[in-house]
């Protein structure tokens, strides 16, 4: 119940949600205009703001940019790679596919092949009733797309029960405490590092953030406010991919709230 309440709730202060949810209050305020008005314009401010390229950018980039890939990352005792960046091999898909934050498992087998540590761990397991598959978790379908590449099998654990963020940096400790090793290289999507660092630090792990899949880039980020006039016009307006953006920003930022970690995270 839990874990379903973490996944439903936010959806009603979403913007799309909130929004949403006025358009529907206004069905219950027929005699008073004015209030029916004022929820009106709320819900289309909302979905207005939220959707706007210059406000979705300026809030990834608060996150994003809060752990820079440094120009050389130290060695550590083990790679860890969050779950997330998979889609599992069903009908009609021919093998385990990537989706966008793909990256993180490229680049864990990268920095394998520099040398950077000797394991990399896969941490990730599958809510059931939100889950695509039963038959794989997040965890073991990166080590399918691992396999593919110079990583060998002996050189990847998996931690396949984890639902949550909190719950990958708790059961990821309880292995690597077993094993001795408190240093790691963190791997997840950029816009999640802030939290995901965060979370395996209170677990008493040193934590090197090695972050990848990047929404905001210097060079988007100088289109998005250089004064190109046509470009602004299209930015001033919203749209879906920027209201998709403002949304899963939302989302590490109410995360950071409730696992209680703004003194760590937010400046």
């Amino acid at each position: 119940m839990d874990i379903f309440l973490s996944k439903f709730l936010p959806l009603l202060v979403y913007p799309l949600g909130l929004a949403c949810f006025l358009v529907l209050l206004t069905l219950f305020i027929k005699k008073q205009q004015r209030l029916r008005n004022v929820v009106l314009i709320a819900a289309l401010l909302l979905l207005w703001v939220g959707g706007n390229r210059w406000f979705s950018y300026a809030l990834a980039r608060s996150l994003e940019w809060q752990n820079l890939p440094a120009a050389e990352l130290p060695h550590a005792d083990v790679i860890v790679v969050l779950g997330g960046g998979t889609q599992p091999a069903e009908y009609p898909r021919p093998m385990v596919e990537v989706n966008s934050a793909g990256d993180r498992v490229l680049y864990a087998a990268k920095l394998y092949e520099q040398g950077l540590a000797p394991h990399i761990l896969l941490s990730g397991g599958n809510i059931t009733w939100m889950a695509d598959s039963s038959t794989s978790t997040p965890a073991s379908e990166m080590a399918d797309i691992l396999a593919l590449t110079r990583v060998p099998a002996d050189a990847i654990w998996l931690e396949n029960k984890s639902l949550n963020t909190a719950e990958n940096a708790s059961f990821c400790k309880e292995i690597l405490q077993a094993k001795g090793i408190r240093s790691i290289i963190l791997v997840t999507s950029a816009m999640h590092m802030p939290r995901a660092k965060a979370l395996f630090e209170r677990q008493g792990l040193q934590v090197i953030p090695a972050p990848v899949d990047f929404t905001i880039t210097q060079a988007g980020w100088d289109s998005a406010t250089q004064l190109n006039i046509p470009n602004q016009i299209i930015n001033f307006f919203p749209n879906a991919s920027s209201l998709s953006l403002t949304t899963n920003v939302l989302k590490e930022y109410f995360g950071i709230i409730v696992y209680g970690l703004d003194e760590a995270v937010l400046p």
